[in-house]
């Protein structure tokens, strides 16, 4: 696996897009691009749609392989959906590619009617999921997951790093029905190959275990809760981290197996509201199953509209930063 390292950088107006990899951290460029140029060199049924964000998607690698197999569909979220429920219908496979809060607040109607109703074969990829840009609430999809676990038998991925995404990338293709992943492109961290790791659709996976607290997380907050286990364990804090890459279908049966008969405080950590994200349904899934952990704490974003400013400041600002969350965590703790 070719990788980078991340560069230092000064924290200027760029670091309101910058990458979510830290300082000296290996990075994958493109990930979900190359994963799809690899899935269509053997699969002649998937094309490619964006509604003109195929540089900022990824998707241009597509393109240029495969021109004849792209399609772009210029500012028009709705009729990117709508598209691609056509093409789905006869029989390809779309990959849809815009910005969360493109796709999912301009499209919802669409993918809920003329996508998910008919359970069509769409697998929407969209980028700049939660706190993943600095520019403020038009941008910052802190809000799609609750939207779309509200859509009946649509599926949704959190990646947490290049792995993720790559490993993900022909197993929503190689699943019946409509799938919603949150994207992350660009030079994406690469961290989960150091945890014998292995993507799985529908199943969580314990990444480490430790006696004291249980940190149940998705997507890039993952990678978060395995930097602060790493720290929290100079402190003789024992961390485990469950990773929940898919959403919906939630791996109950793995949520239960990690809580029950473990007296220790759970955290779900997530980079989404706290309102509606995997949260709420991971204490949902207790609830219904009887489960009582020592304690549980949301380490989500707040229920507001976010600030706009250097990523970095605000992942602080808003406590899901390595430092962050571990204060949170040792407060918890109590």
């Amino acid at each position: 696996m070719n990788t980078a390292v991340a560069p230092k950088k000064r924290l200027t107006t760029s670091a309101m897009i910058a990458s979510i990899a830290a300082e000296g951290q290996r990075v994958k460029a493109a990930p979900f691009g190359k994963a799809l140029v690899e899935l269509g060199a053997s699969r002649p049924d998937v094309v490619g749609l964006t509604a003109d964000l195929a540089k900022y998607t990824d998707l241009h690698l597509f393109a240029q392989a495969f021109p004849e197999r792209f399609h772009q569909m210029g500012m028009a979220e709705q009729l990117l959906m709508a598209a691609a429920g056509g093409m789905a219908k006869e029989g390809l496979v779309p990959f849809a590619t815009t910005y969360a809060v493109f796709g999912t607040r301009r499209g919802y109607d669409f993918i809920h009617q003329v996508i998910a109703e008919e359970n069509l074969n769409v697998k929407m990829c969209c980028a700049l999921p939660g706190l993943t840009t600095g520019y403020g609430p038009s941008h910052q999809a802190t809000e799609d997951i609750a939207m779309m676990r509200g859509i009946p038998g649509l599926t949704i991925v959190d990646p947490c790093d290049a792995l993720d995404i790559e490993q993900a990338v022909p197993q929503i293709a190689a699943h019946k029905g409509p799938v919603y992943m949150r994207l992350l492109r660009g030079n994406v961290p690469l961290v989960l190959d150091e945890y014998d790791y292995r993507f799985e659709l529908g199943k969580a996976k314990l990444l480490r275990d430790g006696n004291d607290v249980l940190v149940i997380a998705s997507g890039f907050m993952t990678m978060r809760a395995l930097e602060v286990a790493q720290a929290l364990a100079e402190d003789n804090i024992g961390v485990a981290v469950l990773h929940c890459p898919t959403i919906k279908p939630l791996d109950e049966a793995a949520i239960v197996e990690a809580v029950r008969y473990r007296h220790r405080l759970v955290v779900v950590a997530e980079n989404h509201s706290v309102v509606g994200g995997l949260g709420e349904a991971v204490a949902s899934t207790l609830l219904r199953h009887r489960v009582q952990p020592a304690g549980f704490q949301l380490a989500g974003l707040p229920d507001a509209f976010l600030d706009a400013g250097a990523l970095p400041t605000l992942h602080e600002r808003y406590g899901i930063s390595r430092d962050a969350l571990a204060s949170r965590i040792r407060g918890w703790l109590g």
